[in-house]
């Protein structure tokens, strides 16, 4: 089955790989492939990943994931129409030029449909343990965002700042979109939506900063288009995107505070027709069950949306 354009918003999937966090079991390749596989074949526009290395909570265990790019470059093989993405890929983990590099890579493999997922990273633990400065991390990213969307928009760069340099950098040879892959970053903040009006084509709100309440992602377009009009870029030309966090039948918990999206087919349709309502192209859907039969269960949902 193929996504469709009669969609009121595109519809992805966030999967996130971590320890215990699919039904309790920790998923390997062939499971994160199986589930890409079961979402691209039910039509689901996109698909995406986190970027994250280690969890430290308090009186918790650690919980680890795999690398993040090195699972979308396996699935941009494996899959054929799908939109894949890091949600979203720590800028500090990554030289900002190599990260540019891979990106325009994986969107090489995939065929064009890599969407650039970006953002400053805020989990310390992981930062202190694989050896990332993590101080400063908003004016790293904004020297960081610098240099990717000039690589990935015009294949040079000639920078030098406080945090990171590329030096008359080129891209070659460059992948299959000549301006390379969309950028997305997600934030809240008001210098990283400053960085947003600047050099993404779309913003993105996590459920975790908004109750995954519509109404608060609402009213934090307004701080969306004011960041724009200070930068002199037109609101409507940024696309607006939210991670949505939904309960379906044989859900497991998640451990998070902020309610769900819950109920019927149409229940659950009609509160993502809301989102478009209000201005939302894309969300992604954090799920619970974690699962393949999670993936499946949406599949009315779907019928419901492309119904109109």
């Amino acid at each position: 089955m193929d996504g469709t354009d009669g969609r009121p918003l595109k519809v992805g999937i966030f999967f996130p790989h971590v320890e215990g966090e699919m039904a309790g079991i920790t998923p390997r390749w062939g499971d994160v492939l199986a589930v890409a596989e079961t979402a691209e074949a039910m039509g689901f526009d996109s698909f995406w990943l986190p970027d994250h290395l280690l969890f430290r909570l308090e009186g918790e265990e650690p919980q680890g994931q795999w690398e993040c790019w090195s699972l979308l470059a396996a699935l941009a093989a494996r899959t054929s129409r799908i939109q894949l993405g890091p949600f979203v890929s720590c800028s500090s983990f990554r030289n900002p030029a190599l990260l540019a590099k891979m990106a325009d890579t994986v969107d090489e493999i995939s065929g064009g449909r890599l969407i650039l997922g970006l953002g400053a990273g805020w989990v310390e633990a992981e930062y202190r343990a694989f050896g990332f400065p993590f101080a400063h991390r908003v004016g790293r990213f904004e020297e960081a965002v610098r240099i990717v969307h000039g690589l990935l928009r015009t294949g040079h760069v000639d920078f030098e700042g406080v945090h990171y340099a590329a030096r008359d950098c080129e891209l070659r040879p460059r992948g299959p979109r000549h301006a390379g892959p969309p950028i997305m970053i997600g934030t809240t903040g008001p210098r990283m939506l400053r960085q947003t009006a600047l050099y993404a084509d779309s913003w993105n709100v996590f459920f975790l900063w908004t109750g995954n309440d519509l109404g608060r992602v609402s009213r934090l377009q307004a701080e969306v288009d004011a960041a724009c009009v200070e930068v002199g870029r037109d609101p409507e030309t940024l696309d607006r995107t939210a991670c949505v966090l939904v309960e379906l039948p044989g859900a497991t918990g998640t451990g998070f505070a902020e309610p769900p999206i819950r109920g019927s087919a149409q229940q659950i349709a009609g509160t993502l027709r809301d989102y478009a309502r209000a201005g939302i192209s894309h969300v992604q859907l954090r799920i619970d069950p974690n699962t393949i039969a999670g993936v499946r269960a949406l599949e009315p949902v779907l019928a419901l949306l492309d119904g109109g």
